[in-house]
């Protein structure tokens, strides 16, 4: 057995995996890695490379740089021209990022849920009464993202992201073994919620949801870094026209990432639970009137 299928089979074990990965110092470990990942030295950068290789299936073939400046210049890397094309039907609505789908449904009044069998209220999640009302009974789709995958996400639709707000909290892992064992785990991370409005006025929020060594979310349309070290204000209210696949931002590792959509859209035939799927492939169908 090789070295990697000898780490995965040992962080497999459930009660290990959450020992190494959730009852350690989370937050300070996260601002090491935030500090650290930007070294920018070639040995460090290297070695740090080399190592994330043995934990993860990291391919960077598609990457637009064959060098980068550091192991964070390597965790948000764009990709090369063409390599996520974006269905240009006007009907549908796209993956904001590469992931694996995780649990994804009608919202039951205001409650949905992290894995089968563990709720949570749209209030814990949002933190906006108003914004609850907007999603009442309608969709929603968890995407996970691991290490290795590409970290930069996009507009799933046209529209005008008109306010986000950040929400401080702790940096849980996202993985599924964390996920059966924190109670309302999204509810718990640091995330930023993104209020999209879509042409026909309907809501399609973004919930970026950071993570152990990831509690830094990037905006490009705020110009803004989010991490626990953010100071002020937490509310932006924003008017930032965005067209489908537009690059709004990355994480600075591997996420989670919370779509919400109105009730009347459907799910396409591609979305199953622990399915791949990458940025600008379909999610959602919205029905013509």
């Amino acid at each position: 057995m090789t070295v990697r299928g000898l780490i995965a089979r040992f962080t497999q074990q459930e009660d290990l995996n959450f020992l190494l990965t959730n009852r350690i110092p989370r937050a300070a470990l996260t601002r090491f890695m935030g500090w650290f990942s930007k070294i920018e030295n070639p040995l460090v950068r290297d070695l740090s490379i080399a190592c994330w290789r043995l934990f993860s299936d990291l391919d960077l073939s598609e990457a637009k740089k064959t060098e980068f400046k550091s192991l964070h210049d390597c965790f948000t890397r764009e990709l090369r021209d063409g390599l996520r094309p974006v269905d240009s039907d006007p009907h549908l609505v796209a993956s904001p990022s590469d992931g694996i789908i995780g649990a994804f449904g009608q919202i039951a009044d205001t409650e949905l849920f992290q894995i089968k069998g563990a709720p949570y209220s749209l209030l814990d999640l949002l933190g906006d009464p108003a914004l609850v009302e907007k999603h009442r009974n309608g969709r929603f789709l968890t995407l996970r993202l691991t290490s290795s995958m590409y970290h930069r996400f996009h507009a799933p639709y046209d529209g005008r992201i008109e306010r986000v707000t950040f929400i401080h909290g702790d940096v849980w892992n996202v993985n599924p073994i964390a996920l059966k064992r924190v109670e309302r785990l999204f509810c718990k991370n640091e995330r930023a919620v993104l209020e999209m409005r879509l042409p026909s006025g309907e809501a399609l929020t973004l919930v970026p949801v950071a993570a152990i060594l990831v509690a830094s979310i990037r905006l490009h349309f705020l110009d803004r870094t989010l991490n626990a070290q953010s100071r002020g204000p937490t509310m932006f209210p924003c008017d930032a026209e965005v067209r489908k696949a537009d690059e709004l931002g990355w994480f600075e590792h591997g996420s989670t990432i919370i779509l919400l959509a109105p009730e009347r859209f459907e799910f396409c035939d591609n979305v199953a639970e622990g399915a791949r799927i990458r940025a600008g492939e379909s999610l959602l169908r919205k029905p013509q009137l």
